[in-house]
């Protein structure tokens, strides 16, 4: 299943199977705010919006919010939390690593889990640049999986292992560590900041994240090919039943929220004598 087909078909459960929730989102949506100084005009971009979970606050509080995702159906989700979607917010369909924008039109520019995905992140980096306006800011984010959560996942991607079907997923992990916003950003005169925007606890049921595995929710899951998919899973219920002890055994950790911010450093004039 290619990454275009994989988000369209998880879109129904998307929010459902990710740890931020609204409570977290509208307490994301005030740091950020208070961090960018913004007005009622500041203009808000997020490439990969996907279901809108990030930015649905802004939205709700009157920001002008523009978001770009590939996927049709993660879109559609987006516009099914409003009655009607309003006018300050624009959704459009195309790659979001190509952004289809005069220069200068955003006063801040997030992208939450998405650089991966891009095929050549410096070029893209360059087009967040020259749609930014002088002095705008670039938040690259990450809400962390909790460690109960990830211990989880890891189990299952021992079972993958025993089925040889990790080396695509390792190699996405190779191309994800060679990434590095820091250094390029700020060779080009930019200052950085990592920031705690916030922290939550996150719990869910085991049966739960088995289910979200069924649904093929997880980037782990769907490298496995379909022909196999049925007996993994088949495995790895079986090892969670006697490792967790009960479907019902509740994982509980903490989540995080980080962003990784950049800000053009910007020359004051000097008035001539």
């Amino acid at each position: 299943m290619n990454r275009f087909n994989y988000y369209d078909a998880i879109a129904p459960i998307y929010d459902q199977a990710r740890w931020i929730t609204t409570s977290v989102a509208e307490d994301v949506t005030d740091f950020i705010l208070d961090l960018v100084g913004a007005s009622s005009e500041t203009a808000f971009l997020e490439p990969g919006v996907g279901t809108g979970l990030n930015v649905f606050p802004l939205v709700e509080r009157g920001y002008q919010v523009t978001g770009v995702d590939i996927s049709r159906e993660m879109l559609d989700q987006f516009r099914q939390k409003f009655d009607a979607v309003p006018q300050n917010l624009t959704l459009i369909q195309a790659d979001a690593s190509q952004l289809p924008f005069p220069e200068q039109s955003f006063d801040v520019v997030l992208t939450v889990h998405m650089m991966h995905t891009i095929s050549n992140w410096r070029t893209f980096l360059d087009d967040i640049e020259r749609v930014l306006t002088p002095g705008g800011f670039y938040l690259n984010a990450q809400w962390t999986i909790p460690p109960a959560h990830r211990e989880f996942l890891n189990h299952f991607r021992a079972i993958l292992t025993k089925y040889q079907y990790t080396q695509t997923i390792e190699e996405i992990e190779a191309a994800i560590a060679a990434i590095d916003v820091e250094n390029y950003l700020c060779g080009k005169g930019y200052r950085s900041d990592y920031l705690l925007a916030n922290k939550w606890t996150v719990t869910n049921t085991v049966d739960e994240l088995l289910y979200f595995c069924q649904a093929k929710a997880y980037g782990l899951c769907w490298h496995v090919p379909e022909t196999s998919f049925d007996l993994v899973m088949e495995e790895f219920e079986a090892f969670c039943l006697d490792h967790y002890g009960s479907r019902q055994t509740e994982l509980s950790s903490e989540a995080k929220f980080e962003i990784w911010a950049y800000q053009q450093h910007i020359a004051p004039k000097v008035l001539a004598p």
